[in-house]
């Protein structure tokens, strides 16, 4: 029995097996919550495997099947139906304000808009009115899994509104 490297400081499903790194299938829990339908909340512990768990969903529901080749799910997925995703990650970095908080959340809007292949049109919209029209963009006649993982739990101190409450999508 060969050994496989351990995943040290990796989060991503991709990077993970196509690397040859020991992976415990999750899988059979991906598939129960796909069959579900419902909106989820992952409260685990830190380093408890939650972004890669939602990395593993991003490449699930995006139809990536090579990546689950030997895996409970393979047999048990359509593999044909593909489905936008949109990721909002806040584990990078320390957000000292309302403002840079406001700024990171439209950086996550337009690199999702970017690796969806969708120009954004969000001028003079507040942040929820842009998430909106990513969702409405993206979705494109299918469902859209939207996923948030706050693996390093960023702290926001300082926060407070902006004098307008709004500024205009980048």
């Amino acid at each position: 029995m060969s050994k496989h490297p351990l995943p040290l400081g990796i989060q991503t499903f991709r990077q993970i097996r196509n690397g040859g790194y020991c992976y415990v299938d999750k899988t059979a829990e991906a598939e129960a919550l796909a069959q579900q339908g419902k909106a989820f909340f992952l409260s685990r512990p830190r380093r408890f495997g939650k972004s890669l768990f939602v990395d593993t969903l991003k490449e699930l529901f995006e139809g990536s099947e090579a990546l689950f080749r030997g895996l409970h799910i393979h047999d048990r997925w359509d593999w044909s139906q593909r489905h936008p995703v949109i990721l909002l990650d806040f584990a990078a970095g320390v957000v000292q304000s309302r403002t840079e908080l406001d700024r990171r959340i439209r950086d996550l809007l337009d690199t999702n808009g970017e690796r969806l292949g969708i120009a954004g049109d969000g001028a003079d919209k507040d942040i929820p009115g842009c998430f909106g029209a990513l969702i409405r963009q993206a979705r494109g006649g299918s469902d859209t899994g939207a996923t948030s993982t706050p693996t390093a739990s960023p702290s926001w101190t300082n926060c407070a509104p902006t004098s307008t409450g709004r500024a205009p999508c980048s």
